[in-house]
C-alpha cells in the first residue's frame, strides 16, 4: 500500500471522526422544526403550521442574520488553533461573547419594530399573523442565550471539540422537543407552548455551554490583556469578516423569507405544504452542513499553519463525503418522502399539495452539494468577500427568475427559482476556489 493511499485513508478517517458528531448535532436542529410542525399539524387548522413557520422565519432573520457569531468564531478559532496561539483562541471567544451581548441588548430594545416589520413583510392572513405575534413576543427574550450559544458552538468547532458540541446541540434540541410536546400536547398551549419550550431550552444550553468552556479554558495557555482583546488590527478584521458574513446570511434569509412570502400569497394550504417540504430542505441543509463545518475547521487550521497540501486534502475529502450523503438524501426522499408528509400532517389537502411538489426535494440535495460545501471552505479561510458577492448574485437570480416563471407555473415556478438560487451559489464559489488556493497559501 503506497504512502499516498495511507495518507488519503487517514484523511477520510479524520473527516468522518469530526463529521459524525457534527452531522448528528446538525440533524437535531431540523428535527426540532419537524416536531414543531408535526405538533401543530395535529391541530384542527392549517394556520397553526403557518403561524409557527412565519414566527420562526422572523427569528431566522434575527438569529441567522447574526450567525457570523458562530461562523466567524469557528474560522478565527481554527486559524489560531492551527497556529497554536492559545492567547488568540481565548481572545476570539471573549470578543464573540462581548459582541453577542451588545447585539442581544439591541434586539430586545427593537423587538416591537422588528415584529411590525416582519408582519408587514409577510402577508399571511389574520389568524397566522396573530398567532405568529404571540410566538415572537415570548421567544424574543431568549436572544441573549441563543446568541451566546452561537459563540460557544463556533469556538468548540474551531478547536475540533465536536463531541462536546454534539452533546450541547442534542441537549438543546432534545430538551426543546420534550418541552414542546409537554406544553402543547400535555397542556394545550399551542404556539405559546412551542415558543416557551424554545426559550427555556436556549437558556439551559447557554448555561451548560459556558460552564464547559470555562473548564476547557483552564487547559489553554496564556491570558488576554485588554490591549490584545481590543487590538485595532484584530477588531478591523473581525468587523470586516463578520460584516461580509452578515450580508451573506441576510441574503440567504431573505431568499427563504421571499420563498415563504410568495407561498403565503397562494393561501394557507400551499403555505403549510411548502412549510413541510422546507423541513426536508432543512434536513438536507443541516446534514450537508456537517461536512461543511468539518471543511471550515480543517481549512481554518490549514490556513493558520500555512499548509497548502492540507488545505487541498481537506477540501477534496470533505466534498467527496458530502456528495455521497447528498445522493442518499435524494434517494430517501424519492422513496420515503410521501410517508414523511403523511406523518407531518393529518390534513388531506395539505398532504396532497405537498406530494405534488415533492420531486423538487429529490433534486435539491444534488444541486446544493457545492453551495453548502464551499460555504465551509471559504468561511474557514475567512475569505468572506466571495461568499457575500455570490449570495447577492444568487438572491437576485431567485427574485428575477421567480418574477418570470411563477405567473406561468405557480408554485412549481417558485420551487424552480429556489433551485436556481442554490445552483448559482454553487457556481460562484467553484469559480472562486482556485484563487483562494493560489492567493491564501503560498507555502
Amino acid at each position: 500500500m503506497s504512502d499516498a493511499t495511507v495518507e488519503t485513508r487517514g484523511w477520510h478517517r479524520l473527516v468522518w471522526r469530526l463529521a459524525g458528531p457534527i452531522i448528528l448535532a446538525n440533524l437535531s436542529v431540523p428535527l426540532l422544526g419537524m416536531v414543531d410542525t408535526a405538533v401543530m399539524g395535529q391541530l384542527d387548522a392549517p394556520y397553526y403550521i403557518g403561524a409557527v413557520a412565519v414566527g420562526a422565519l422572523i427569528f431566522s432573520y434575527i438569529y441567522w442574520g447574526f450567525g457570523f457569531l458562530r461562523m466567524g468564531t469557528t474560522g478565527f478559532t481554527a486559524q489560531a488553533f492551527g497556529a497554536d496561539d492559545g492567547v488568540e483562541m481565548r481572545a476570539t471567544f471573549q470578543r464573540g461573547l462581548i459582541l453577542a451581548a451588545v447585539i442581544s441588548v439591541a434586539v430586545l430594545a427593537m423587538q416591537y419594530p422588528i415584529l411590525a416589520l416582519g408582519s408587514w413583510a409577510i402577508d399571511a392572513g389574520t389568524e397566522v399573523e396573530t398567532l405568529a405575534a404571540t410566538y415572537f413576543k415570548i421567544r424574543v427574550w431568549g436572544a441573549p442565550a441563543a446568541l451566546a450559544n452561537y459563540v460557544v458552538l463556533g469556538w468548540l468547532l474551531g478547536r475540533r471539540q465536536v463531541r462536546v458540541a454534539l452533546l450541547l446541540q442534542v441537549f438543546l434540541n432534545g430538551l426543546n422537543i420534550a418541552l414542546d410536546i409537554g406544553f402543547v400536547v400535555g397542556l394545550g398551549w399551542d404556539v405559546e407552548g412551542v415558543a416557551l419550550g424554545t426559550l427555556l431550552a436556549e437558556y439551559a444550553t447557554a448555561a451548560a455551554g459556558l460552564w464547559l468552556i470555562a473548564r476547557t479554558l483552564r487547559t489553554v495557555p496564556g491570558t488576554v490583556p485588554w490591549a490584545r482583546l481590543l487590538d485595532p488590527v484584530q477588531l478591523r478584521r473581525l468587523i470586516t469578516v463578520n460584516g461580509d458574513i452578515f450580508v451573506r446570511t441576510l441574503c440567504l434569509i431573505t431568499a427563504v423569507a421571499y420563498f415563504t412570502a410568495r407561498g403565503a400569497e397562494q393561501g394557507n394550504t400551499l403555505l403549510a405544504a411548502n412549510a413541510i417540504l422546507m423541513q426536508l430542505f432543512m434536513l438536507v441543509s443541516h446534514g450537508l452542513d456537517g461536512f461543511a463545518h468539518v471543511a471550515e475547521t480543517l481549512v481554518g487550521s490549514a490556513v493558520g499553519a500555512r499548509n497548502r497540501l492540507s488545505l487541498r486534502r481537506a477540501v477534496t475529502v470533505t466534498t467527496q463525503w458530502s456528495a455521497g450523503v447528498a445522493g442518499v438524501f435524494a434517494l430517501a426522499y424519492a422513496v420515503l418522502g410521501g410517508a414523511f408528509i403523511d406523518l407531518m400532517t393529518i390534513l388531506p389537502e395539505v398532504r396532497a399539495a405537498a406530494k405534488t411538489f415533492l420531486p423538487w426535494m429529490v433534486v435539491m440535495p444534488i444541486v446544493g452539494i457545492w453551495a453548502f460545501q464551499f460555504d465551509g471552505v471559504f468561511l474557514g479561510a475567512t475569505r468572506t468577500k466571495a461568499l457575500r458577492n455570490g449570495m447577492i448574485l444568487s438572491l437576485a437570480t431567485l427574485v428575477l427568475l421567480n418574477a418570470l416563471v411563477m405567473p406561468i407555473w405557480g408554485n412549481h415556478g417558485l420551487w424552480l427559482s429556489l433551485t436556481a438560487f442554490m445552483a448559482v451559489r454553487s457556481l460562484v464559489l467553484i469559480l472562486r476556489y482556485p484563487a483562494l488556493v493560489r492567493d491564501l497559501t503560498p507555502g
